[in-house]
């Protein structure tokens, strides 16, 4: 049977044998012609990585702590006037600047950290936008202080994890794409409540969770924040897309290349246009309840300045004071602005510090990747690198009413957490009466 089968192929086989060698020739020859097609895309990533890496070098950032007023009555809508009023550091880079300088669109880092139970507001800026970002902070918050302080991230040991320390860490991303809100302050209804201590404060879980932690432990909650334009991250043009598929516009039909057009009606002849069905309501009132809520909710979003956001949070502590549970208080707080119907902030499983252990890799060493996830998640938090942008929802876009609303300074009646640093004494203006410089020289 096989001398048969080998009779029956081997006019085919020396049929294709000159077409075979001359085709590995051409191979050998001509295979540089495909080099440039496939490394494009490395090569470009890896010369936008070095020279900005280059540019980032010599950017220098400074790190700012808040401490507000004993008595602070300002709404969480304030702090979305300052979100807006910082937005201005957005400058797009030219074409030479991006591609032979390395410059990028600069960021903010918003972090709220807990030291052996004490909590403290920072915000990591470059040191070019310092006047910028303290004169809107007194602009709504007069008897805040402002301080220049050292960065705490390098007053910890910098190989954690090790015999003496350990460490939990997560990335956040949302639930459903970006142009869906999650829960600002304007769903809290008692947030315009005229007398404060009837208003609700969802950050008030948060600081009282972080002032119950013990000496040796530490918690830091890190809020990237870079202001963006529809050409670097196109949300408000996919949110109108969602708007369109809501509302049941449809989108319009595309237009047919004019040879096409042509080779079609050689073919099949001149076609005739449907006549449209007349409708009595426009598709806008055929919407739900429900629906409604989403399209309003979708276009608030999206008419409001926007950030890229990345949200990265570390709980760590020396192994004699590491208590595993106290994880759940940054995923708690973010559960409060979390909608069935919009959107939600939730732990990124696969940049957490968890290796689950599976049937099929329970030997491929568990225990060494646990580690370097920990030893990972610990450099980007102190670097203050975002999620890495080739990965899908590692960042994502949140509008200045979603930042304010889950990074604010909160008021004494409504986080009484007694360890919070605020500035006792109240700032007054000089008394009238009091003699002036010029008053003195003429006496």
């Amino acid at each position: 049977m096989s001398i048969i089968l080998l009779e029956a192929i081997e006019p085919v086989i020396d049929f294709l044998t000159p077409y075979i060698g001359l085709s590995w020739e051409i191979v050998k020859k001509w295979y540089w012609v495909a080099l440039p097609f496939v490394l494009w895309k490395p090569a470009v990533f890896l010369w936008l990585w070095w020279r900005g890496e280059i540019w980032s070098s010599k950017q220098k950032n400074i790190l700012l702590e808040i401490r507000i007023a004993k008595e602070n009555p300002k709404p969480m809508r304030a702090m979305e006037m300052i979100f807006a009023g910082v937005w201005p550091i957005y400058s797009p880079p030219s074409p030479i600047e991006l591609w032979w300088d390395g410059q990028d669109l600069q960021s903010y880092s918003f972090e709220i950290v807990a030291i052996d139970g004490t909590p403290h507001f920072f915000i990591r800026c470059p040191d070019s936008a310092q006047n910028m970002i303290e004169s809107h902070i007194y602009s709504q918050f007069p008897e805040a202080e402002i301080f220049e302080v050292e960065d705490y991230t390098q007053k910890v040991p910098q190989d954690i994890p090790n015999k003496n320390w350990n460490i939990w860490g997560t990335d956040f991303k949302l639930l459903k794409p970006d142009p869906y809100p999650i829960k600002t302050y304007r769903d809290f209804e008692t947030e315009r409540e005229a007398k404060e201590e009837k208003r609700i404060d969802p950050i008030a879980s948060l600081l009282e969770g972080m002032a119950k932690l013990k000496k040796g432990e530490q918690m830091w909650l890190q809020i990237i924040g870079k202001p963006i334009g529809e050409k670097e991250f196109p949300w408000k043009k996919k949110g109108q897309e969602i708007v369109d598929q809501l509302v049941h516009r449809g989108s319009p039909p595309k237009e047919k290349p004019f040879l096409q057009e042509i080779f079609q009606i050689l073919i099949f002849g001149p076609q005739e246009k449907g006549e449209k069905s007349k409708e009595t309501l426009p598709p806008e009132m055929k919407l739900t309840p429900g629906e409604k809520d989403t399209v309003s909710a979708i276009e608030r979003k999206t008419s409001k300045l926007g950030y890229e956001v990345a949200i990265r949070c570390l709980y760590l502590g020396k192994k004699e004071a590491f208590f595993k549970p106290n994880v759940r208080v940054p995923i708690s707080y973010f559960s409060n602005f979390t909608s069935e119907n919009l959107n939600g902030i939730v732990p990124e499983g696969s940049t957490g510090t968890k290796v689950r252990k599976k049937w099929y890799d329970s030997f491929w060493f568990p225990k060494r990747r646990l580690y370097l996830k920990q030893r990972k998640i610990l450099k980007k938090y102190i670097d203050r690198l975002p999620y890495p942008s080739p990965r899908p929802g590692g960042t994502f876009a949140l509008n200045t009413e979603e930042l304010a609303t889950i990074y604010h300074f909160p008021s004494k009646i409504l986080t009484p957490a007694s360890l919070l640093p605020r500035v006792e004494a109240k700032k007054g203006e000089a008394p009238l009466g009091l003699p002036t410089e010029e008053q003195e020289e003429e006496e």
